[in-house]
């Protein structure tokens, strides 16, 4: 793979938290890829990706839940992190698909998946240890931007400044900052053309999940009457990641820089289990005050959604009409939850 490549492979990988959508107790969830859209039902996936001569590509494949196989994630706390390790491990898979696509090559196991308009196994393919690598390279490009950066910018303004000094303000200053970091990540990623694509894309998985869960016929033009913000989006569950990161982090009674950016590093898990109640309760229950924490999540969504496309709104369609068939195949108990 060249730097190209690589780049934008990174930069995709980076997104996958915020392009997820839906949870293993919901009936569809999906995620936006390059040119396309992976759509998921309760045991089984696929991804559909319009490829540059028009056609579109599919894989499906069936999907065994996470809490099936490991009980212990059907509990509190422990199914958030069941269910976010699950969506970024399928939401590779996918977008490993796509990015095999967009370099024109379909790699010769996931050609059994291929739709007939474009069936035949291609030349290049993302190998297994480009994909470690690039998985690797930003886990840590995430610690150092979300976790080491932050503190570290407000510990050098506590240093220079008395007023700032205190272990709360340079802990409230670490959130503020890291909330700042992933707007301002959010703001310059949307202003590139290929991620505002992809945006268009997420905005078509959301449309086509409304037209789904409102029991209307699936179709483009009803798809298109729905907004592009959805509750259940990565986006809301990132922001409040990084509200519950922040309020958690304030009172924590460590002094040492080294120790406070292992604490936060540490307790990320149950920060992520803790919000992902906070989205689950909120998806329930649209008001009170945890309602509320999910508002900037939907706010932001103005960004990493747009308006899709009728044509990107087929490929949305599509991913879901084959992962649904699937579903039915395996006897899946198709009801919206």
């Amino acid at each position: 793979m060249n730097l190209r490549g690589f780049v934008r492979l990174f930069t995709h990988i980076q997104l996958l938290p915020v392009l997820e959508n839906g949870e293993e107790t919901t009936l569809i969830g999906g995620q936006a890829v390059m040119e396309g859209v992976m759509m998921r039902s309760p045991h089984s996936y696929c991804v559909a990706v319009r490829k540059p001569d028009g056609h579109i590509v599919t894989e499906s494949q069936p999907l065994a839940k996470i809490s099936e196989r490991y009980p212990i994630f059907k509990l509190p706390l422990f199914r958030g992190l069941g269910t976010l390790g699950g969506a970024m491990w399928l939401g590779m898979k996918a977008l490993k698909f796509s990015a095999d696509c967009a370099l024109e090559g379909v790699s010769p196991g996931a050609a059994k998946g291929l739709s007939e308009a474009a069936g035949r196994p291609q030349k290049k393919d993302l190998g297994p240890g480009a994909v470690a690598l690039q998985i690797a390279f930003s886990l840590l490009f995430m610690i150092g931007l979300y976790k080491f950066v932050p503190l570290y910018l407000a510990t050098l303004l506590g240093h220079h400044f008395h007023a700032l000094s205190g272990r709360l303000a340079i802990n409230a200053m670490d959130g503020g900052i890291r909330i700042e970091i992933f707007l301002g990540f959010m703001y310059l990623l949307s202003r590139l053309k290929e991620m505002h694509r992809l945006f268009e894309y997420h905005g078509a998985e959301h449309k086509v999940v409304f037209n789904f869960e409102s029991g209307q016929p699936v179709t483009v033009e009803n798809a298109q009457r729905f907004v592009t913000w959805h509750p259940r989006c990565g986006t809301s569950f990132l922001v409040v990641v990084l509200i519950v990161a922040m309020i958690g982090y304030l009172f924590l009674p460590i002094d040492n820089f080294w120790l406070k950016l292992a604490a936060r590093v540490a307790l990320l898990p149950v920060i992520i289990g803790i919000s992902y109640e906070i989205i689950r309760f909120a998806a329930k229950r649209r008001s009170g005050l945890l309602a509320m924490l999910t508002k900037p999540g939907l706010w932001l969504q103005r960004v990493t959604t747009q308006p899709p496309s009728n044509d990107q709104t087929e490929v949305a369609i599509t991913a879901l009409a084959q992962a649904m068939e699937l579903e039915k195949a395996q006897g899946g108990q198709l009801v919206i939850a």
